[in-house]
C-alpha cells in the first residue's frame, strides 16, 4: 500500500484511473484487521492495488467524500464515487468486492 501525502492525494483520488484508497486511523484496531486483510489481497495480486490515508490529517476529504467511519475503502474513478466498502468481513469476501475493479 501506497501512503499518500497532502500534495498527491487529489492526483491519485482524482486521476483518470480508478483509485483504491484505504482510509484508516492509527487509533483503530479494526483498522489493522481491515489493513491485514488488504496487504494479503495484494499479495495475492502480486502489486499494490491500495492507496491510504490517514482520517485524522485528511479531514476535508473526509467531507468531500462523506466518509463515515474507518476503516473505509473508498473507490474513485476521474474524481467520481464509485463504492465506499466500510464492512472488511473476510479476506474472500474483499478479495470479490476487488477483483471487480483490479485488472490483471
Amino acid at each position: 500500500m501506497e501512503e499518500l501525502e497532502q500534495k498527491t492525494i487529489e492526483t491519485a483520488i482524482q486521476g483518470d484511473v480508478l483509485a483504491l484508497t484505504f482510509i484508516h486511523s492509527p487509533f483503530c484496531g479494526t483498522c489493522h484487521l481491515a489493513r491485514q486483510m488488504l496487504t494479503t489481497i495484494e499479495a495475492t495480486f502480486g502489486k499494490e492495488i491500495f492507496w491510504e490515508f490517514n482520517a485524522s490529517l485528511h479531514p476535508d476529504l473526509m467531507e468531500k467524500y462523506r466518509i463515515e467511519s474507518v476503516p473505509c475503502l473508498l473507490v474513485t474513478e476521474k474524481g467520481r464515487l464509485v463504492e465506499k466498502v466500510y464492512a472488511f468481513h473476510s479476506v474472500p469476501n474483499m478479495y470479490e468486492k476487488v477483483s471487480k475493479y483490479v485488472k490483471e
